[in-house]
């Protein structure tokens, strides 16, 4: 009879005690989730310190998913990529929390180098900018983490992997931008003024060459990756924080940078007036010496630049065995 007396009132104690420390974790939740939600309020991107970092990410308990943007946007740290990858930031968060879809499922923060210089230790990060995403339990996988090198860091692109990580859809709104209707108005008033005052005189819309400039001009910037560029929005170059040392090509064949585009549309261009030389001597009514000088350099323009091009292709194809002339 006494053991049944000790052990009821063991289990009542146990059943008192689990569901105090149960009243206590909902209310430690209900508060944090209030002041996320009061945070959101009024900055879609919460900025988090080590102290915020260590209570609303780290510590139990939690029901809400967590996008963090670690970055160093301080101006010594002279980080460019750093600034474009947060303003896409501030498009997708603002998207969220200005739509109609608004939940407290999921915040957005951000953690600059010089605010929280602890966490990224904490996290052995030796990088910026880098995306992670906290689920509501348990520590992040391999996947919460951005894939900035091959995704790009525009906000189409975040918003699809948070949905892949959280199954919460958010349409990207961006603030209206006037100035590519305000240049393409301006270009057209440039055309049309320039057809006004010549009106008397339309040859050059005959012009072969005019027309061959620009066909080629259009090519030159179509094949150079200047469109992947729009859509994906790489950063323009990659500098190792370790060594300091800045890459311009991409070492992936499934991604590049701005700078490789413009490096690759200026070998393009080279090799193009290498070729019209080339042509121009064959076909021209110049002197022998002339023609001589315009093969010269048309060879050697394409020779060199073609070459380099496919160094630049070596350098993403791994393992790719050809050349042209070597380059030491």
């Amino acid at each position: 009879m006494f053991v049944k007396l000790f052990f009821s009132l063991f289990l009542l104690i146990f059943c008192v005690e689990l569901c105090d420390t149960q009243k206590k974790k909902e209310t430690l939740l209900s508060e944090k989730v209030t002041q996320m939600m009061d945070w959101a309020s009024k900055r879609s991107v919460i900025r988090m310190n080590g102290e915020k970092f260590r209570r609303f990410v780290k510590a139990p308990p939690r029901n809400y998913s967590m996008v963090i943007m670690f970055t160093a946007l301080q101006p010594q740290r002279q980080c460019g990529v750093c600034r474009q990858a947060d303003d896409e930031f501030q498009v997708l968060a603002n998207s969220w929390r200005y739509s109609s879809a608004f939940t407290n499922k999921i915040f957005f923060a951000s953690v600059d180098f010089d605010e929280g210089s602890d966490i990224f230790q904490m996290l052995n990060m030796n990088s910026a900018p880098t995306f992670l995403h906290f689920p509501p339990k348990g520590k992040p996988r391999w996947s919460d983490t951005y894939e900035l090198q091959v995704r790009g860091f525009a906000a189409e692109q975040l918003a699809r992997w948070v949905a892949d990580r959280t199954d919460v859809q958010i349409r990207v709104i961006r603030p209206p931008n006037y100035a590519g209707p305000l240049l393409l108005g301006l270009l057209l008033s440039l055309i049309g003024g320039l057809a006004y005052l010549r009106r008397h005189n339309l040859e050059f819309l005959f012009s072969k060459n005019v027309w061959a400039s620009s066909a080629l001009g259009f090519a030159l910037i179509m094949t150079s990756g200047q469109m992947w560029n729009h859509i994906r929005g790489p950063p323009y170059a990659h500098k190792n924080p370790s060594t300091g040392q800045v890459s311009y090509i991409h070492g992936s064949s499934q991604a590049q940078f701005v700078a490789e585009t413009h490096i690759v549309l200026l070998f393009n261009s080279a090799v193009s007036m290498g070729i019209v030389l080339l042509c121009e001597a064959a076909t021209s009514d110049i002197d022998t010496g002339k023609r001589r000088i315009m093969c010269v350099a048309g060879i050697s323009l394409v020779m060199l630049f073609f070459s380099w091009l496919l160094s630049i292709f070596r350098a993403k194809y791994h393992g790719y065995p050809y050349r042209w002339v070597p380059l030491r």
